[in-house]
């Protein structure tokens, strides 16, 4: 008896464990040789090589990607918080990418969201060395670290002034926290925890966008009436 997929509808031979059309595991009920939770062999070869990563063609679509997300992604890029959308949009396209390069083409959600963890990481440490050598360059390279310096004073000596003043913060704690922001080690320790929250930030898009990538595009379409 001819046996058809239950995604593509396409013929599929009696022993096929994948669908030669779209790559679906083919659930084969059999009763010869069921395992310890009375499932076929060949299904459960299925789940686990889905739930499995090809690392080398893996890693080379994450880095053809999470490059560039993470250059958008930068405390210095023009496109400013907006540069975030990439890293999560480059988590779904390493999925899709890989997804392309492998049979069978589908992966559970765990497996997307692995491949967007090594996105993540990758782009975030990109991110994080292009931040910290663009800031070594302006200062010490071109000069500009002026710049940086009043803005830095205006925004402790106005805006967070403010923010302390509207919590009721007493004066001389505003003023030991001022004293202590506008020192040298004060200002490498905001910029420190800015590029530390911006991996981590980064980390989470990256899962985020892989999972939600092997989420949609493993899912069947629909039937048509």
């Amino acid at each position: 008896m001819e046996q058809t997929c239950s995604r593509c509808h396409q013929p599929v031979n009696v022993d096929d464990r994948y669908c030669p059309s779209c790559g679906l595991p083919q659930l084969i009920y059999a009763a010869e040789s069921p395992n310890s939770a009375g499932q076929p062999d060949r299904w459960g070869e299925a789940v686990r090589d889905a739930n499995s990563i090809a690392w080398k063609p893996a890693l080379r679509a994450a880095l053809s990607l999470a490059i560039p997300a993470g250059l958008f992604c930068s405390m210095l890029s023009p496109l400013g918080i907006l540069g975030l959308i990439f890293m999560a949009a480059a988590g779904a396209w390493v999925v899709a990418l890989y997804m392309r390069s492998q049979r069978p083409a589908w992966i559970t959600v765990a497996t997307g969201a692995r491949l967007g963890l090594v996105t993540g990481v990758l782009g975030g440490w990109t991110a994080a060395a292009m931040t910290g050598t663009s800031l070594y360059a302006m200062r010490f390279w071109l000069h500009q670290g002026n710049l940086f310096d009043n803005f830095w004073q205006n925004l402790v000596n106005q805006q967070m002034t403010q923010q302390w003043t509207a919590m009721g913060v007493d004066v001389q704690t505003m003023a030991s926290a001022k004293a202590w922001l506008l020192s040298p080690e004060g200002r490498a320790g905001w910029v420190l925890f800015g590029i530390c929250f911006l991996l981590a930030t980064l980390l989470v898009l990256g899962v985020a966008g892989g999972a939600l990538g092997a989420r949609f595009l493993a899912r069947p379409p629909r039937s048509k009436s």
